[in-house]
Protein backbone atom coordinates (compact mmCIF):
# COMPACT_ATOMS: atom_id res chain seq x y z
CA UNK A 1 0.00 0.00 0.00
CA UNK A 2 1.32 3.40 -1.56
CA UNK A 3 0.65 6.33 0.39
CA UNK A 4 1.13 10.16 -0.43
CA UNK A 5 0.22 13.26 0.87
CA UNK A 6 -0.21 16.78 -0.31
CA UNK A 7 3.65 17.12 -1.62
CA UNK A 8 3.23 14.41 -3.36
CA UNK A 9 0.19 15.08 -4.78
CA UNK A 10 1.49 18.56 -6.03
CA UNK A 11 3.93 16.85 -7.94
CA UNK A 12 1.47 14.32 -9.41
CA UNK A 13 -0.41 17.24 -10.79
CA UNK A 14 2.55 18.32 -12.66
CA UNK A 15 4.42 20.67 -9.88
CA UNK A 16 1.44 23.12 -8.64
CA UNK A 17 1.85 24.52 -5.80
CA UNK A 18 0.97 23.36 -2.62
CA UNK A 19 -2.04 25.46 -1.53
CA UNK A 20 -3.11 24.62 -5.27
CA UNK A 21 -2.98 21.15 -4.59
CA UNK A 22 -4.90 21.24 -1.19
CA UNK A 23 -8.05 23.13 -3.12
CA UNK A 24 -7.93 20.17 -5.41
CA UNK A 25 -7.94 17.80 -2.47
CA UNK A 26 -10.42 19.15 -0.64
CA UNK A 27 -12.70 19.12 -3.78
CA UNK A 28 -15.93 16.65 -3.21
CA UNK A 29 -14.84 14.32 -5.79
CA UNK A 30 -11.59 13.86 -4.67
CA UNK A 31 -10.77 10.41 -3.36
CA UNK A 32 -11.41 10.26 0.61
CA UNK A 33 -7.59 9.51 2.45
CA UNK A 34 -7.22 6.74 3.85
CA UNK A 35 -5.78 8.54 7.57
CA UNK A 36 -5.75 11.84 8.81
CA UNK A 37 -2.32 12.19 10.66
CA UNK A 38 -0.21 14.82 12.26
CA UNK A 39 1.32 15.98 9.56
CA UNK A 40 -2.11 15.76 7.36
CA UNK A 41 -4.33 14.12 5.30
CA UNK A 42 -2.92 10.46 3.15
CA UNK A 43 -4.30 9.02 0.28
CA UNK A 44 -3.52 5.52 -1.48
CA UNK A 45 -1.35 6.23 -4.63
CA UNK A 46 -3.72 4.52 -6.70
CA UNK A 47 -6.56 6.16 -5.80
CA UNK A 48 -4.85 9.41 -6.56
CA UNK A 49 -3.80 8.14 -9.72
CA UNK A 50 -6.99 7.22 -11.18
CA UNK A 51 -8.80 10.31 -10.13
CA UNK A 52 -5.82 12.11 -12.40
CA UNK A 53 -6.69 9.80 -15.17
CA UNK A 54 -10.62 10.68 -14.84
CA UNK A 55 -9.98 14.41 -14.18
CA UNK A 56 -6.81 15.38 -15.69
CA UNK A 57 -6.01 12.69 -18.44
CA UNK A 58 -3.55 14.87 -19.71
CA UNK A 59 -1.21 14.33 -16.90
CA UNK A 60 -1.96 10.73 -16.35
CA UNK A 61 1.11 8.57 -16.41
CA UNK A 62 0.75 6.19 -19.12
Amino acid sequence: MELVGVSEIREMLGNVSRQRASVIANQRNFPEPVAVLAMGKVWLRADVQAWIKQHRPELAAD
